[in-house]
């Protein structure tokens, strides 16, 4: 009986070796694999984002004509930068500017892209595919090309819009007026964004079981009925994505306004606070006023998107609870 045992003892001990060999028998192949991923987003992101706000707590300090060695020294500002900025006309209407352009974009880009992607995922729908390609299409396009394709399509003396609708004695509004040039701007995102959103909803909304469709075909439920009350509710963390996605390239919006400016005398240098962090930082050559207003508009990107997501889970929660 002893022998027994002490074979069972010894069996145990080579298969469960102790703790210090277990830890020397961890796979280092995954953190290596991590490296490069991780060094990427150091030096790409990190960096720069502590060198950036390293700067925003920097100056000039000019002595005399400010002509000489010596006579410009970079020297610690604090937080005057950023009361800079805050304070800055151009910086508060810029805001207002783009959360108005937000309002815009975000709820016509997102019903579009619900839209087309509940139409795809129909049964009654043909061709699909080519539907899907078409569909996509514009966000392949880069921003700065399709700023130019629209801007000339704005431009009354190059349109076809405008020649068609002279031939038939309409008068077309100018997309690029003072009081429509915001909605011109923001239909260039509109059109390249669909895309994109519609194919993250359409793969939501393919991921749902065709059981719980043929259920609802049973109990006499319509097509539209079960898209509102099926695969709505079912994709809703798919549109709270993407929702998110939409407040903050609406935030970074600078491609269109930017390409179409040389076309019209209606968007400032300060149309939007990457406009204006661009204009600061290579027309003015103030890269201390243009790192506290990148900081600025960081913080307020981040802090927009969690608000966001934390009032969606809080309202989530609390239906939970009823």
């Amino acid at each position: 009986m002893t022998s027994v045992t002490n074979d069972l003892v010894s069996a145990t001990a080579q298969k469960d070796p102790p703790s210090g060999s277990r830890r020397a028998r961890i796979p280092r192949a995954p953190y290596v694999f991590m490296v490069p991923a991780v060094a990427l987003f150091v030096f790409s992101i990190a960096i720069p984002i502590l060198y950036t706000a390293y700067l925003s707590l920097r100056t000039v300090k000019v002595e005399g004509l400010g002509l000489g060695p010596g006579a410009r020294t970079e020297v610690w500002a604090g937080l005057s930068n950023y009361g800079r900025t805050l304070s800055d006309p151009d910086f508060l209407s810029s805001v207002l500017r783009v959360l108005g352009y937000g309002l815009v974009v975000i709820p016509v880009m997102l019903g579009l892209a619900l839209l087309f992607a509940l139409l795809l995922d129909s049964v009654r729908v043909r061709a699909t595919r080519f539907s899907r390609l078409v569909i996509f299409m514009p966000y392949a396009v880069p921003a700065v090309i399709s700023s130019l394709l629209w801007g000339f399509l704005y431009l009354p003396a190059v349109s076809p819009f405008t020649h068609a609708a002279e031939q038939v004695g309409i008068t077309l509004p100018q997309p690029m007026a003072p009081g429509l040039v915001l909605f011109a701007i923001a239909n260039i995102a509109v059109w390249g964004g669909v895309g994109f959103n519609m194919i993250v909803l359409y793969t939501a909304l393919k991921a749902i079981p065709s059981d719980l469709y043929e259920a609802a075909r049973i109990d006499g439920c319509s097509e539209l009925q079960i898209a509102w009350r099926i695969k709505i509710p079912i994709i809703v963390p798919s549109l709270i994505m993407t929702s998110v996605f939409g407040m903050i390239t609406t935030l970074q919006v600078f491609a269109e306004p930017t390409v179409l400016r040389p076309l019209t005398n209606n968007i400032s240098t300060s149309w939007s606070p990457l406009m204006m962090i661009y204009r600061d930082a290579f027309t003015r050559n103030d890269i201390y006023a243009a790192s506290a207003t990148s900081v600025v508009l960081a913080v307020a990107t981040f802090v927009l998107s969690f608000g966001f997501l934390r009032l969606v889970q809080n309202r989530a929660f609390a239906q939970e609870n009823r």
